[in-house]
């Protein structure tokens, strides 16, 4: 049965098969636990089975069906952070070609499961892949992550239509908006503001979120759909063993009107997809060899 080939497949790559062989191996080793969840009328398939199927498969089909099963086992509730970011799957150079293959993806924190992803041909395409994802993506109640490279104002709408939050990264590649944003953090009165220390890995961290509320530095302010605020992050990092100190400052725009607790709390979520989602697909499925 079709559910069979695919439920088997699935469970022998979270487990680190590689080929049809490797699949069809783990099938025999692990058949009397599968029965607790399928039929298997006439037992494993063959790899032959496993690989005439899956080439006679149409992939964007498959996809499609597959991100409507994690929609069913997942539930975006209001107040969940959605990051989205993308990574270049190093291994999936071919002979003498210098591009790989690049995903930009959708993490859940609340479910900690990636709930959508694009592929695209190069990191620049991101900014039209983004919209792509969003499409079809739950997110309303959400508030949205998403790196400098997803800054733009077509990104922005497309959430905020579609009932989430942005928070977005700045940097130099919207126009002036960063200096804004800075003149904005200089001469503006903080509207919120959450300090939080970490204790850990041989150091000592203080994060502190500030938000700015007043937009009235911001040129243009209005073609940002819903802006309410600039937010500064600020890092303080202090090594035990060097004794020295190390201090970082990041800008991001948000629609959100929560506190600066939330959007703190938010910003620190979104090393989740490099944490939990990036990392396991380099290690544990040696995507990048």
């Amino acid at each position: 049965m079709m559910e069979d080939i695919i439920f088997i497949t699935i469970a022998a790559v979270i487990c680190g098969a590689e080929t049809w062989n490797d699949i069809e191996n783990y099938g025999k080793a692990k058949e009397s636990w599968l029965r607790q969840y399928l039929q298997l009328p006439n037992g494993i398939p063959s790899h032959d089975t496993f690989n005439r199927f899956f080439s006679a498969l149409d992939p964007d089909e498959f996809e499609q069906a597959f991100l409507s099963w994690i929609k069913d086992i997942s539930e975006l509730t209001d107040g969940d952070v959605v990051s989205i970011d993308g990574k270049s799957i190093c291994g999936s150079r071919c002979g003498d070609s210098k591009r790989a293959i690049h995903i930009v993806s959708a993490w859940s924190k609340t479910n900690q499961l990636s709930i959508g992803q694009v592929k695209v041909n190069e990191k620049s395409n991101e900014i039209t892949a983004i919209p792509k994802l969003l499409e079809v993506l739950a997110i309303k109640g959400c508030l949205v992550t998403i790196d400098a490279m997803g800054c733009q104002r077509e990104i922005a709408a497309k959430i905020v239509d579609k009932g989430g939050d942005y928070l977005l990264s700045v940097k130099g590649n919207q126009g002036c908006l960063e200096e804004d944003a800075e003149r904005t953090i200089r001469f503006a009165k903080p509207t919120s503001e959450w300090v939080e220390d970490d204790f850990g890995h041989g150091r000592i961290e203080q994060r502190k979120c500030i938000l700015y509320t007043d937009l009235s530095f911001i040129d243009k302010s209005e073609a940002w759909k819903n802006l309410t605020a600039i937010v500064k992050i600020e890092a303080t990092r202090y090594s035990k063993s060097s004794g020295k100190e190390e201090k970082e400052v990041r800008l991001y725009i948000t629609s959100s009107k929560e506190n600066a607790e939330v959007i703190g709390k938010g910003v620190r979520s979104h090393w989740g997809i490099e944490n939990n989602l990036h990392w396991q697909l380099d290690v544990s499925f040696n995507e990048d060899d």
